[in-house]
């Protein structure tokens, strides 16, 4: 019938069986929001029909599974002690013909459990990737990187076992309990009563190692993440230098082993535990068997028994004790599906800061006026953008942020060069983030040719700012995948002439690959001053109205700033620009230059009206200016 010695479906019930024992008990204190369940069967809304189909075939399964000893019943009864052949042939028939049936349902059954259960995965999996990709920077400033990881892995794959494993789990072991049973008390009540009398012998031995295995798991859990964090931080390029220049290779070898030894000594543990479990199991269906096999046979040879009924009771014992036992820890099993939803339905409540209104509007085509009024900001607290299980915290931080800016208020024209210069902390960076909206003011307004962007469509912001950072981040992919990330559908040739105009052509040329080069891990591949210019041809080929330069050139030696600023004086022709300036020489052609400290605007003009203010600018100029004589 493809079935183990237990009965069920999808596996070894001993499996199944101990599986759940090894779940986490703890779950079970743990309080679920209202309306959690409620959801999980919304979740689970487009597959209610294909589940109803998974319901009926785990009935079937769960008769068929009763019909079998019966029919052993009468093949001993009639067949065998009658000598009946035609009887024992005909009911031979009927067990191959139920045994195909079975082997059909089997199939059946895990196609439709995979059906449900992919696509929740896909569903649950989507949704929250869709709505991560809509939070806040400030979201991904806070969270890990592994936790966010987690939720699309491990808590979506927790959630859609509920639907799978647990629901074709409870209901199969519920019908075949009930069916079972009452057929054992129709066979037998008394032989039937004894035989369950005898499951909490097992029972709470079985409870005592489900807990320990739990525990064990949970600590198995913790110790792979901080083995995948490690990994993580040693096997990126960054992490991977730091190690070579301030690491200890013979420590961090140590400090590996000593995890991955405990690992292993928790796989030895549980392995035992483990097959304590399954004798335990086994034994005590075995004393079950010797039971009936001992009573009944007894009453067999009296005349109150059939020999057909002895076998059947016999056989209807090994597939009562594996479901039983699994039912024992349905609760855990429940509320672990419980929580693995709740923890994504969790990330999903938290609505992102950042959202476009209903009525939103695109900004006006032409030439971009940028207008700060009366610009306050105070960066949002923790509880306002992220979780504390996001941040693998017990408590988010509770201090209420300090103001960041103070009544900021300038106006950038078409096709003028706004440079933002001033100490470092002074809040320069914090302004050049306010245009492309990555986060809102706290009070006053920011508007582009007449729209506040808080009025304006997403999509619209997007396309008509570009921004390229002082550390300009590329994927793990090829030259030609960068950058069409900025425009999908950007053709040969417009390709080449962003890369023409960012001054990296001839060197993307002379490679092997040319642009199909694959740049490595964030880049890495590539010089500084090749990964701005590459970004910038990012820029070109997106050909923004609006550019925002945040100290693109602050870290690059003097040959590569060349470059770039060759490649930036290209990309901000003809375009209105916000540009943070570490070298203030490099913005003496700006249009408007503001001077920001501590979050305000203490001083605004050109290079020349700024100098003869003798004010701030001036003094750091000079300072500037008599570093670079030093070093000359």
């Amino acid at each position: 019938m493809g079935r183990g010695p237990m009965g069920g479906m999808g596996g070894s019930p001993f499996g199944n069986t101990l599986r759940s024992f090894r779940r986490d008990s703890s779950v079970t204190r743990k309080t679920i929001k209202a309306g959690t369940a409620k959801r999980m069967l919304k979740t689970a809304a487009p597959y209610y029909k294909i589940l109803m189909i998974f319901l009926v075939l785990i009935l079937v399964d769960a008769v068929v599974g009763v019909a079998n000893p019966l029919i052993f019943r009468e093949i001993i009864n009639v067949g065998i002690i009658g000598k009946k052949k035609n009887v024992v042939i005909d009911f031979a028939f009927l067990v191959a013909g139920l045994a195909i049936a079975d082997a059909i349902l089997s199939v059946g059954q895990r196609y439709v459990s995979a059906k449900v259960g992919e696509g929740l995965i896909f569903r649950l999996r989507s949704m929250v990737f869709g709505h991560m990709t809509g939070m806040p920077i400030s979201f991904f400033m806070r969270t890990q990187t592994g936790a966010l990881v987690t939720r699309l892995d491990n808590d979506v794959l927790g959630a859609q076992q509920a639907f799978t494993d647990t629901l074709s789990s409870v209901v199969s072991n519920v019908l075949s309990v009930l069916l079972v049973v009452a057929t054992m008390m129709v066979l037998s009540w008394q032989i039937t009563l004894v035989a369950l009398l005898i499951l909490p012998v097992f029972i709470f031995p079985t409870r005592w190692v489900g807990r320990k295995l739990g525990n064990l798991a949970r600590e198995g859990y913790q110790l792979n993440a901080e083995m995948n964090s490690m990994m993580i931080e040693r096997f990126n390029v960054a992490g991977a230098l730091l190690v070579k220049l301030f690491g200890d290779g013979a420590k961090e070898r140590s400090l590996f082993e000593k995890k991955a030894g405990r690992v292993r000594d928790i796989g030895v543990t549980q392995a035992m535990y483990g097959r304590f479990f399954l004798v335990a199991l086994t034994l005590t269906a075995s004393l079950a068997t010797a039971l009936v096999y001992g009573w009944g046979g007894a009453q067999a040879i009296d005349g109150v028994l059939s020999v057909g009924t002895v076998v059947a009771l016999t056989a209807y014992l090994n597939r009562l004790y594996g479901p039983l036992t699994a039912l024992s820890n349905v609760q855990v099993d429940i509320m672990t599906a419980l929580v693995s939803f709740e923890r994504v339905f969790e990330v999903l409540d938290l609505q992102p800061m950042i959202q476009e209104k209903p009525d939103a509007k695109d900004i006006p085509e032409g030439p971009c006026e940028i207008v700060f009024s009366q610009v306050e900001f105070s960066y949002p607290s923790a509880k306002e953008v992220s979780l504390a299980s996001l941040e693998s915290v017990a408590v988010l931080d509770t201090t209420i942020p300090s103001q960041v800016l103070f009544g900021i208020s300038f106006r950038a024209l078409p096709g003028q060069l706004v440079a933002l210069v001033g100490p470092s902390g002074a809040g320069k960076t914090t302004i050049s983030h306010l245009v492309p909206r990555l986060y809102d003011v706290t009070s006053g307004s920011i508007s582009i040719n007449g729209v506040d962007v808080r009025e304006a469509k997403l999509s619209s912001l997007q396309k008509t700012i570009g921004v390229v950072t002082q550390d300009a981040h590329l994927f793990h992919d090829t030259i030609r995948a960068n950058l069409i990330y900025a425009k999908q559908d950007a053709s040969e040739d417009e390709i080449v002439e962003a890369l023409k105009g960012a001054h990296i052509w001839n060197l993307i040329e002379s490679l092997p690959d040319g642009i199909e080069t694959v740049v490595g891990d964030r880049g890495y591949r590539l010089s500084g001053g090749e990964k701005q210019r590459i970004s910038i041809a990012r820029l070109l080929l997106k050909a923004p109205r609006i550019v925002v330069l945040d100290e693109a050139t602050a870290h690059l030696d003097s040959e590569s700033e060349t470059h770039v600023q060759e490649a930036l004086k290209f990309a901000l022709s003809g375009r209105t620009s916000i540009v943070i300036a570490h070298r203030l020489s490099t913005v003496r052609d700006a249009d408007l230059i503001l001077v920001i400290d501590e979050g305000r605007v203490v001083e605004q003009g050109t290079h020349i009206e700024l100098v003869k203010a003798n004010g701030l600018y001036k003094e750091l100029y000079e300072l500037q200016f008599a570093q670079q004589s030093q070093v000359k």
